[in-house]
């Protein structure tokens, strides 16, 4: 049975643009479009989408609104359709956390070549959505006014001694998963270095979002950063990140590339890397989303010794990455979301 998808966006171009490309995929059906949601919410819930792509900056009623409308209602498997901007970055993070399912990117300029380039991408998030298990509310916190306290990392011999690295990587769903495992995380924890497959542009606003709400600072990782316990890397949107081992200590690579299982940045890149200079040494966890990016990479670490987690079908929004490096014997342990915390603080209290 085709996915059908509903379109809300006030672009009459953006509108036309994705009817001449969704057309062509026997996989999906285009239900119809609407300029804003005060058209298109009675439509909605009348027939309910598989999937709504949904713009967020529109006149009447924005779509974050509408969204948040939705969730508290009927779920309903969600796509943001946002400006590479500042100002869209932070706004479709809001959305992600009100239960968006996943995030395209559109420029301000050139819209039309934009979209026929991205295609595939866009395709690939409606299938994925399609297969998601919507859930209404957010665990990030809305005001950028709560900065938790951290306390001082102690940067003696017992942080350099336990400077084992925890690598981490998601996709569909990730966004939520993440901030739900780094929030029951103390600040000394383990450096952590994770790939969330998102566009460029997005993954700084991701860190510092993140960086409000959580005990370990977080940011957008930088070139040659030192991996410390109490800091946590987010791999920028559009380049790949790498660990290298130098002195005893692990620091961050990145750099640009192809794309790897349609990735950029790719999980299996990072876990390979670990694989690569920490071995036996690291965590790794593979989290909720599509695809099998990452699975080759765990295999890897877990054949080199590392302790290898997967995320449990019931608490992923997509099983598909956990599901492949499951399938490949690369897990040592299948947990629930609200356990990796915990393995995480078990892993470092093992030393």
């Amino acid at each position: 049975m085709a996915i059908k998808v509903y379109v809300v966006d006030d672009s009459a171009v953006v509108r036309q643009a994705f009817m001449h490309l969704l057309q062509g995929d026997p996989e999906i059906e285009l239900m119809g479009s609407a300029p804003n949601p005060l058209i298109a919410a009675p439509v909605i819930r009348r027939t309910p989408p598989d999937v709504l792509l949904l713009d967020i900056e529109m006149p009447g009623m924005d779509g974050l609104t509408f969204l948040r409308q939705l969730m508290s209602e009927t779920p309903i498997a969600t796509v943001i359709c946002s400006t590479l901007s500042t100002h869209g970055s932070q706004v479709a993070l809001e959305a992600l956390a009100a239960g968006a399912v996943s995030v395209i990117a559109k420029p301000r300029l050139g819209l039309k070549q934009f979209l026929e380039d991205s295609r595939r991408e866009l395709v690939q998030a409606l299938k994925a959505a399609a297969r998601s298990r919507p859930r209404a509310g957010a665990t990030l916190r809305h005001s950028p006014a709560i900065v938790p306290t951290r306390p001082a990392v102690v940067a003696g011999l017992h942080a350099l001694s336990m400077n084992k690295p925890v690598v981490l990587g998601s996709s569909t769903g990730g966004t939520q998963a993440i901030e739900s495992v780094l929030m029951a995380l103390p600040s000394d924890s383990p450096g952590i270095a994770i790939v969330q497959h998102m566009p460029e542009k997005f993954t700084e606003a991701y860190a510092q979002r993140l960086d409000r709400s959580c005990s370990m600072s977080v940011r957008e990782a930088r070139n040659g950063d030192r991996l410390e316990r109490g800091l946590v890397l987010i791999a920028p949107g559009g380049r790949h990140l790498q660990l290298r081992k130098a002195g005893g200590q692990y620091f961050a690579v990145v750099a640009d590339g192809p794309p790897v299982n349609r990735h950029k940045p790719s999980v299996d890149v990072l876990f390979r890397s670990a694989a690569e200079c920490a071995g036996s040494d690291a965590l790794a966890i593979l989290l909720t989303g599509m695809g099998d990016d990452g699975a080759r990479g765990m295999k890897l670490l877990h054949d080199r010794g590392a302790h290898t987690l997967a995320q449990d079908e019931a608490s992923c929004v997509v099983f598909g990455m956990p599901m492949e490096a499951i399938r490949l014997g690369a897990v040592d342990e299948v947990l629930a979301l609200s356990q990796m915390a915990g393995a995480i603080r078990s892993f470092d209290a093992r030393g």
